[in-house]
C-alpha cells in the first residue's frame, strides 16, 4: 500500500543567517494492506515531514514512492482520491452541524449529495455518531470531535488511512473508545492504517508493526514485542536490608546472564534475559545464604525503553522550532 525508497526533504532557512536543513534523509518504507503500522519519532525527527510527503502535501525534494498503487510525484491527484488523512489539529467549523460537514466533505471528493449522507450515516453508525447530525460541531466532546474527523477522512472510503496524533488532547475513557475504533477500521473493514502517536501505550496497544524515525532516518521497524526484545532483557529489583545488599549483588551476579548491576542502600537491581526463569534461581540462592528478602519486582521492556536505546532521548522531548512544524497543514486531504 505504500512503498517509499530514498525519501529526502530539504529546507531552506529564511534570513541573513540562511542555510539548509536536511529533515528527512533517505527514508525506505513499506507498508502492506491491511497493515496498521505506527510511525513513531521525536519531535523534528522528520515524522512529521515525512506524513506531509506520503499525503501529497509535501513534494519530495529527492526519492520516489508509490502510494495506494500510484506513483507519488506523477499523480498526486490520484493519490488524494485513494487515501483519507486525519490531521492532529482537526478542521471542521465550529458553527457547522455535522452533517453539513460530512455532506460537504464527500461533495469535495465529487460524491452525489444522496451518496454523500448515504455514506455519512454508514460511518456515523460505526463510529457512534448517530444520531448527532443536527448537532454544531462546537457542542461535540472531544472524542466526538475526532470521530467525526475520522469520519470525515474515509467518506469517500478510501483503502488507506492516515491519522496523525488522532487521541491527542482526549480523556482516557474516549482514547480507549477511539482505540477499539480504530481497531475495527483494520480489522472488520480492511483499512491500511498509518498512524502518527506520542503515545507509547498506543502504538503499543495498535500497532501491528512499529516504525521509528530520528534525525530523519529510520533506526527501527518491527513489531512492538520484537522491538522490545531488543533491550537487553527485564529488569528485576530486590529489596534487602542494607547490611545484606552486598551479599546479595553477590548472588544476583551469579546468575545466568545477569548484568547492568548496581546497588543502592537496600535495592539491589540487574538485568536478566528472563525474569521469571531467574527468580526461582534468585529466591533459592538468597534464602540458602539466609538473606531476607522484602520485595521483588520484575518489569518487561517497555517501548519507553526501547525507545531510549534506540534514540537516546525521550519522545516528549519538547519541541525545539524544527522546519517540520512550521507549516500547517489542513485537516483533511481532498
Amino acid at each position: 500500500m505504500i512503498k517509499a525508497r530514498g525519501l529526502e526533504r530539504l529546507f531552506r532557512r529564511k534570513g541573513r543567517n540562511g542555510g539548509e536543513v536536511h529533515a528527512v534523509k533517505g527514508v525506505d518504507l513499506d507498508v502492506e494492506a491491511g497493515e496498521l503500522v505506527g510511525f513513531l519519532g521525536p519531535n523534528g525527527a522528520g515524522k512529521t515531514t515525512t506524513l506531509r510527503m506520503l499525503t501529497t502535501l509535501l513534494k519530495p525534494t529527492a526519492g520516489q514512492a508509490t502510494v495506494a498503487g500510484l506513483d507519488l510525484l506523477a499523480d498526486p491527484l490520484g493519490v488524494r482520491k485513494r487515501i483519507g488523512y486525519v490531521a492532529q489539529g482537526g478542521g471542521t467549523a465550529p458553527e457547522s452541524k455535522v452533517v453539513e460537514e460530512i455532506e460537504l466533505q464527500g461533495r469535495l471528493y465529487r460524491m452525489s449529495r444522496a451518496d454523500a449522507l448515504a455514506r455519512g450515516a454508514v460511518l456515523s453508525e460505526q463510529l457512534d455518531l448517530a444520531g448527532l447530525d443536527q448537532r454544531l460541531t462546537k457542542t461535540l466532546s472531544g472524542g466526538q470531535r475526532r470521530r467525526l474527523d475520522i469520519a470525515l477522512g474515509l467518506i469517500h472510503s478510501p483503502g488507506l488511512v492516515f491519522l496523525d496524533e488522532p487521541s491527542t488532547g482526549l480523556d482516557p475513557q474516549s482514547r480507549a473508545n477511539l482505540w477499539q475504533h480504530i481497531h475495527r477500521l483494520r480489522s472488520e473493514h480492511g483499512v491500511t492504517v498509518f498512524l502518527t502517536t506520542h503515545y507509547l501505550d498506543e502504538a503499543d496497544a495498535l500497532s501491528d508493526r512499529l516504525i521509528v524515525i530520528d534525525d530523519g532516518r529510520i533506526v527501527a521497524e518491527g513489531t512492538p514485542d520484537s522491538l522490545k526484545a531488543r533491550v537487553s532483557g527485564d529488569g528485576v529489583s530486590v529489596e534487602v536490608a542494607p547490611e545484606s545488599a552486598a551479599e546479595a549483588a553477590e548472588v544476583a551476579g551469579r546468575l545466568t546472564g545477569a548484568h547492568e548491576l548496581s546497588v543502592v542502600d537496600g535495592s539491589v537491581r540487574f538485568r536478566v534475559p528472563r525474569g521469571d526463569t531467574a527468580m526461582p534461581e534468585l529466591l533459592r540462592a538468597l534464602d540458602a545464604r539466609g538473606i531476607t528478602m522484602t520485595a521483588l519486582q520484575v518489569t518487561r521492556p517497555t517501548l519507553d525503553d526501547v525507545f531510549l536505546t534506540l534514540t537516546g532521548r525521550s519522545l516528549r522531548d519538547a519541541e525545539q522550532g524544527t522546519p517540520e512544524t512550521a507549516e500547517k497543514e489542513p485537516s483533511h486531504v481532498a
